[in-house]
């Protein structure tokens, strides 16, 4: 039995911005099919969003996205909650965090630079106790990713 996982980001009529945006960070292409094309009235309110949304990479890096009917609001605070760190630990109401793991800091950093551009880093990426690099940043999508560099094995 082979299973995957794909993380499915629900947004509040940004949908097809954030997934541009993440196309632009990762490469691949972006597959898009709004409530209109699966049978919503055009003229309706909200038949341009996006009902099914997938960002895939050749090399299988894949994640989806989708717009909550009848909500509009990009204030990513109010809708995806907040993350800081105080007191030397990560405080936040947030449900999840995408976590991105590389090979090497130079692939980490690029992937970094790109999440970063109208973001808020929350903890800056640097070598950790673990880590030749980890950095953890929410995006301008609202959406908080935690980044690493695989450590060297020991041995």
């Amino acid at each position: 039995m082979s299973i995957s996982t794909t993380t499915h980001l629900n947004f509040r009529g940004t949908a097809g911005k954030a997934l541009e945006f993440y196309r632009s960070v990762f490469g691949g292409a972006v597959t898009a099919a709004t409530y209109g094309d699966f049978g919503m009235p055009q003229e309706a309110p909200g038949a341009g969003k996006i009902v099914f949304g997938q960002l895939e990479t050749a090399d299988g890096f894949r994640l989806m996205a989708y717009d909550i009917p009848g909500q509009d609001d990009s204030d990513v605070t109010r809708t995806a909650g907040t993350t800081r760190r105080e007191n030397g630990t990560t405080i936040t109401d947030r449900t999840f965090f995408q976590s991105l793991r590389g090979q090497n800091l130079e692939e980490v950093r690029t992937l970094w630079d790109g999440l970063a551009d109208g973001g808020e880093i929350i903890e800056p990426l640097a070598a950790s106790a673990w880590s030749p690099g980890f950095g953890m940043l929410t995006d301008r999508f609202g959406v908080t990713w935690v980044l690493d560099v695989e450590a060297p094995s020991a041995g």
